[in-house]
């Protein structure tokens, strides 16, 4: 496990600050800038007795490895790493958990956004596979403005086996398909939910399809045959608050 990890952006930083100050060992600050925000970080960071390093923009840039750093960027020690016994917790702890599960989704952007989304439609946890599938780097931990601080990533071995366990807890697996026969307002969504997305472009694989319970789709009234993961996440995941609420 890597011994540092380096963060960025300003809702990255004040989640930090906010939550696990303890993680922070240095701040890289863009020399120049002002605004009330950056003050503020800069301010809370100090009382809690973390370097801070005024620098040109190339430096943080070449920190960043060019992705928009907000004229802030610091080195953390790394944030906890969860794993399917937190997974088991997660749904003894609550008695009508939300999950939601990307099936090989590898674009950090994308990643990023469906943990911001989950986060604020009250999602219990993320499941992701170990392999083939974005983990928490920087640019995950910026695009999620926060929430990569808050809702678990749990990275698991075996997806199909997890769903299969999920099933014997009394979760219902709802997948996301193109060739589901109902789409999203046919369906119920109320209980016990794990919400499983499929990758960009290929979709679910075989055998995460073959473990769902049930199959739905977008209904896609346009030209376009597909959406955005993260854009078709966001829908799903607000459907069934909707059905929660209601």
């Amino acid at each position: 496990m890597a011994q540092q990890e380096w963060l960025y952006g300003i809702h990255a930083l004040e989640s930090l600050l906010q939550r696990e100050p303890e993680r922070l060992i240095e701040l890289f600050v863009l020399k120049g800038r002002e605004d009330e925000r950056l003050t503020n970080i800069i301010n809370q960071a100090r009382r809690f007795g973390v370097s801070i390093q005024f620098c040109q923009r190339k430096t943080l840039d070449d920190k960043a490895q060019g992705e928009q750093h907000q004229g802030l960027v610091a080195k953390a020690r790394p944030g906890r790493q969860y794993d399917e016994k937190d997974l088991d917790k997660i749904i003894e702890d609550n008695a009508c958990p939300f999950l939601l599960v990307l099936d090989g989704v590898t674009d950090p952007h994308n990643l990023g956004a469906c943990l911001r989304t989950a986060d604020a439609a009250g999602v219990h946890a993320v499941v992701v596979p170990k392999d083939k599938s974005a983990s928490l780097t920087p640019t995950v931990r910026k695009v999620a403005c926060g929430a990569a601080e808050v809702i678990p990533l749990i990275q698991v071995t075996n997806l199909a086996r997890t769903l299969k366990e999920l099933q014997q807890a009394g979760v219902w697996i709802v997948g996301t398909a193109g060739e589901a026969q109902q789409d999203i307002y046919q369906s119920k969504l109320t209980g016990p939910l794990a919400l499983v997305m499929g990758a960009e472009g290929k979709g679910m694989r075989r055998l995460t399809r073959e473990h769902c319970d049930e199959l739905i789709k977008l209904p896609m009234a346009g030209s376009v045959s597909s959406l955005n993961v993260s854009v078709a996440t966001g829908i799903c995941l607000y459907e069934v608050v909707r059905q929660r609420k209601t």
